[in-house]
């Protein structure tokens, strides 16, 4: 399919550059094709009675790590500051990472990162680029290795907001608690599973009270979901891998529900994409440990997710594709254009929508 066909307009104002407060105060967006009235306003606190007694919800546990560095590059006498963004870690010292201005890069640079020396009590971290890529993607030799360089990056490294807020205010304290869900456990995600920052323990009772389960899968979310598509058509876009895990317990417990005629509730496009990764053709769940790179676009054949909480998301963008697909193109359409004139708020921090296949 081409691209364009998945634009829409989004007024620039609408895009939150923060949460709602306290977070179960966002709005949701109810989309339900197969309803005389498929488009229904609604909070987030609906949710327990928007789904029924035996439904599951599925959440991605992955946790962000403090992946945005900024620095001084020192060729010689020469300085120039660069910012990096730590994607994938390689082993003990090495990462790989998105830089910014990449050209100011080069293989053999040194980079200091914070302040002071490579010590981590007076807040310096030091490091060597090793290669560097045609898109800006570098690969990072740090002089510390193992838990010392984690702490230092904790330390040194401020929440890697997407580009539509950075772009509009810089990362803060308040980032490091509020881009983290209720459920953050697994670190090794770049963006947070944003679904998930809606929840908080006065919803998460409220549903345990209403007799709707939880259960936790990991996918540590890369710098993929970020990137624009530049193809022309779909079928020109290859998808970032991105590890993830579905144990045996919560395959089991999943197929369970399905088998009782509960529904799977996928809590995020990260949650939806991996679980439709460990599912075979005839909607059965396995355990799966490793790399998914699904693309999903209309036509797909959904196999185990039966109804999807997610935000809303960029124009063109392979998320926008993946609810269309789930909700059809034009129902999505419309969804967006009913949020833009009752003034929902967009993207990361936004509010929130609760599809219904099509």
């Amino acid at each position: 399919m081409r691209v364009d066909v998945f634009d829409y307009h989004l007024p620039e104002e609408l895009i939150a550059l923060r949460p709602a407060v306290p977070r179960d105060a966002a709005r949701l967006l109810a989309v339900d094709p197969t309803s005389a009235e498929p488009l229904s306003d609604k909070a987030i606190l609906d949710l327990p009675e928007l789904l029924s007694p035996g439904d599951a919800l599925v959440f991605n546990d992955t946790k962000v790590i403090s992946a945005e560095l900024a620095g001084m590059r020192r060729r010689g006498e020469a300085v120039a500051h660069v910012s990096v963004t730590l994607t994938e870690r390689v082993d003990d010292h090495r990462w790989r990472a998105l830089a910014r201005p990449a050209k100011r890069l080069k293989a053999g640079d040194r980079i200091a990162f914070g302040k002071g020396s490579n010590v981590c009590l007076l807040g310096g971290l030091d490091a060597a680029v090793e290669a560097r890529g045609e898109e800006g993607e570098v690969t990072i030799v740090f002089d510390l290795a193992g838990a010392a360089l984690d702490e230092a990056i904790k330390v040194q490294g401020a929440m890697p907001l997407p580009p539509y807020i950075a772009s509009r205010r810089a990362p803060d304290e308040r980032d490091r608690s509020d881009y983290q869900t209720l459920f953050a456990r697994d670190e090794g995600a770049v963006a947070a599973p944003t679904a998930g920052l809606h929840f908080t323990e006065r919803l998460t009772q409220a549903l345990d009270a209403r007799g709707i389960s939880r259960h936790f899968v990991t996918l540590h979310v890369g710098p993929g979901t970020f990137l624009p598509v530049r193809s022309v058509n779909t079928e020109g876009h290859v998808m970032h891998p991105e590890r993830g895990v579905v144990s045996a317990e919560i395959a089991e417990a999943l197929n369970d529900v399905k088998a009782r005629g509960g529904r799977i509730v996928a809590v995020g496009t990260t949650s939806l994409r991996l679980l439709e990764s460990a599912a075979s053709g005839e909607g059965k769940l396995a355990p799966f440990a490793g790399e998914t790179s699904l693309f999903i676009t209309p036509g797909y054949r959904f196999r185990v997710v039966d109804r999807l909480l997610t935000n809303f998301h960029l124009p063109r963008s392979t998320l926008f594709m993946l609810v269309a697909a789930f909700s059809g193109l034009d129902l999505m359409k419309r969804a967006y254009a009913h949020a833009v004139a009752e003034r929902y708020r967009f993207y990361s921090y936004g509010d929130a929508c609760l599809l219904s296949p099509a």
